[in-house]
């Protein structure tokens, strides 16, 4: 038994490791933001853009990070229940083989499929499944939406109190937080056709 509670220990440890994983995100994605800021004052938009588009990279990984994390913790709270229950099968010690390398190596794919293990060995126990949508691997791709890189652009130009006139494409946002990024969108264009009407 005690190696199947060595393996619960690793597993609410990566659950953490995870979380602080995206709480490094955040900071840079603060970072980045700034330096979006600094960028636009100097009216250097390009580097605005590099940085803009890190910003939203960041802010991506480190959803997944978070929702890595909650799977993790669920796995663990599910493999507890095992233990504490007796009802550790022999395929369930399987699964564990190779598990501390995988959880160290902080690949969210990795993980992911590891996740898919342990899940689908408690699906044969009567251990309530907290199913998670698999967005990984669309949401790691390297690739950052230019709507939402334009928007975030356009906040940190009026947080320092200056006007970009810039087009925004239209519909050129990606899965993550589409509808928030296009209401933005659309209230950039109206101050913009109102900025355009004054000159």
């Amino acid at each position: 038994m005690s190696n199947m509670e060595k393996n619960l220990f690793n597993l609410k440890f990566a659950a953490k490791e995870l979380q602080r994983s995206s709480k490094k995100c955040d900071k840079e994605e603060k970072a980045e933001k700034a330096k979006v800021k600094k960028a636009v004052q100097k009216g250097n938009m390009e580097v605005a853009r590099i940085h803009a588009e890190n910003a939203i990279r960041q802010k991506n990984q480190s959803v997944n990070f978070l929702r890595m994390s909650a799977r993790v913790d669920a796995v663990a709270a599910r493999v507890q229940t095992a233990v504490t229950m007796n009802k550790v099968t022999k395929s369930m010690a399987g699964v564990v083989k190779g598990m501390d390398v995988t959880l160290k190596s902080m690949n969210l794919e990795k993980i992911s499929a590891l996740m898919e293990k342990f899940e689908r060995q408690f699906e044969t126990l009567d251990v309530q499944t907290a199913q998670m949508e698999d967005t990984m691997s669309s949401t790691t791709t390297l690739t950052t939406p230019q709507g939402q890189v334009d928007a975030l652009m356009m906040e940190m130009a009026d947080e320092a109190g200056l006007d970009l006139n810039m087009e925004l494409p239209q519909g050129q946002t990606g899965s993550v937080g589409t509808s928030v990024a296009s209401a933005e969108q659309d209230e950039l264009s109206q101050r913009l056709a109102k900025l355009r009407d004054q000159v």
